[in-house]
């Protein structure tokens, strides 16, 4: 694909013996969102645990083929440097419980011992608090503890430690299952206006949230990619039947 920001190449992902993914070929489009679809089990998850190496720490896991962040393998870099270019949030808000708001937000800083000078801090902070539209909710509270907030502000928090980053790449896993409509909508906006400057590979069970939000779809069963193209292709003439069973919800 022209201008893919990540190539993923004959990619098999085991679990000791159990192959989870099988062959997996699939370029991810820049500044678009991506969305990975597929029944429980599928290897959806797995599929962004090795786009940013997180699969390899996992007891028994392995892999082989090879994944390309703008034509160099991931494998040749070091997951501490592939994580700053390629930021991830979980399905369930996880701001770390002993921080506060505004160490949440520059975590990965801390965490890999990255000094920098408190204007630097402050301008970082401010400006990931701003991206996911948090600063004004949480100004005047960023000596309290992130667990403070509520799920969706959680999670927008996590956006925002993600981001703080500078990431090229933003993983999603699921992130609206754990919240309200009300908080689900805001994720959705948010990410619809953060593509603009990083591309997004997300993973959602919702048909409807992908066809909202999503530019093109990538959907698996049983660990094969079966489908892959831009959302309204896939999601009005699906090319395999699996594909339009699981749209219209008469997967078995």
């Amino acid at each position: 694909m022209e201008d893919a920001i990540l190539s993923i190449r004959d990619l098999y992902a085991f679990y000791g013996k159990k192959e989870v993914l099988k062959g997996i070929n699939l370029d991810i489009p820049r500044n678009k969102v991506t969305g990975i679809m597929g029944p429980s089990g599928c290897g959806k998850t797995t599929l962004i645990r090795c786009i940013n190496r997180l699969h390899e720490l996992s007891p028994s896991a392995s892999l082989k083929g090879d994944i390309l962040l703008d034509g160099r393998s991931i494998f040749r870099m070091s997951p501490v440097q592939l994580r700053k270019r390629v930021g991830m949030v979980f399905q369930r808000p996880n701001p770390f419980p002993t921080m506060t708001i505004y160490d949440n937000v520059i975590a990965g800083y801390i965490l890999n011992g990255i000094r920098l000078k408190k204007e630097e801090k402050d301008r970082i902070v401010e400006s990931a608090l701003k991206k996911v539209y948090l600063w004004d909710e949480v100004k005047d509270a960023l000596k309290k503890k992130g667990t403070f907030l509520s799920g969706g502000q959680q999670q927008r928090l996590c956006i925002a430690r993600a981001l703080a980053m500078n990431p090229e790449v933003l993983l999603l896993d699921e992130p609206t299952s754990a919240l309200d409509p009300k908080a689900t909508f805001r994720i959705e906006e948010l990410i619809l206006e953060l593509k603009k400057d990083v591309t997004i590979v997300m993973v959602t069970h919702n048909v409807a949230q992908a066809g909202r939000i999503a530019d093109y779809i990538a959907f698996l069963y049983n660990g094969e990619l079966v489908e892959f193209g831009k959302t309204d292709d896939v999601f009005t003439r699906p090319r395999h039947r699996k594909t339009e069973e699981y749209l219209t919800g008469r997967f078995v």
